[in-house]
């Protein structure tokens, strides 16, 4: 039986990974996918990029949150798989998919990928053992490991908030802990904001964003300190 999964990925000038995003995208003949890219008002060449690797793109107002939730509402598949712009899944994640719903259970769970940077720095293996951690110890995974859920639960979840930060950890929040899968297969994520920040200052800042999200302070001001 061939499954179907609905692939949703938010866009905002994307353009230089976007296309290496949607190479990674490669069904079999067991996995059936359908790509949305959901663009919040672009000014490069990712909306033609995702046209032209046969994507539909729809349009709304930018903020990841909006986003995900307009892109989930354009397709019909029973499954969704959200995934950022700049994250690749590896060889082998349809098969991870696809153990993963066809098991009866996990039609009210959600499953998530291993997260991997694309950085030979030893400084991100350190940082993918402490997402690792914080996956297995607070059932914390973010969006850049991806998100795969049958629609109906994703429904009755109530889909994702118009947030523009903190999206990922407020449905995950939703989702709950003994709700979440690991997935075999790994999502290779773009390591641009540790570099740049630095391999202390991004986890920190991360952490920090984190701690004012459970502390209540809105997502527009938290997203002011998470930085471009």
């Amino acid at each position: 039986m061939t499954i179907e999964i609905d692939v949703v990925i938010p866009t905002l000038n994307a353009g230089p990974s976007l296309a290496r995003t949607l190479a990674s995208l490669r069904g079999d003949h067991d996995v059936a996918l359908t790509v949305t890219v959901c663009d919040g008002g672009s000014h490069d060449d990712g909306v033609a990029i995702a046209r032209h690797a046969g994507a539909t793109v729809v349009t709304t107002q930018a903020g990841r949150g909006r986003q995900l939730a307009t892109g989930a509402a354009v397709g019909s598949a029973p499954w969704l798989l959200f995934l950022h712009a700049d994250t690749m899944l590896t060889p082998g994640w349809t098969k991870a998919a696809a153990r993963f719903v066809s098991e009866p259970a996990n039609a009210a769970r959600a499953g998530y990928f291993r997260l991997r940077l694309d950085s030979p720095d030893p400084r991100a293996r350190r940082v993918e053992r402490l997402v690792a951690w914080r996956c297995s110890t607070l059932g914390l995974p973010y969006g850049d490991q991806g998100l795969l859920m049958a629609r109906a639960f994703y429904r009755r979840l109530g889909g994702f908030h118009p947030l523009p930060l903190m999206e990922d950890v407020e449905l995950v929040r939703r989702i709950g802990r003994r709700n979440l899968v690991a997935l075999d297969a790994d999502a290779v994520t773009s390591a641009r904001r540790y570099e740049r920040d630095g391999w202390l200052l991004r986890p920190m800042r991360n952490l920090g964003c984190l701690a004012l999200f459970f502390a209540g302070v809105p997502a527009p001001a938290i997203r002011r300190l998470y930085g471009p």
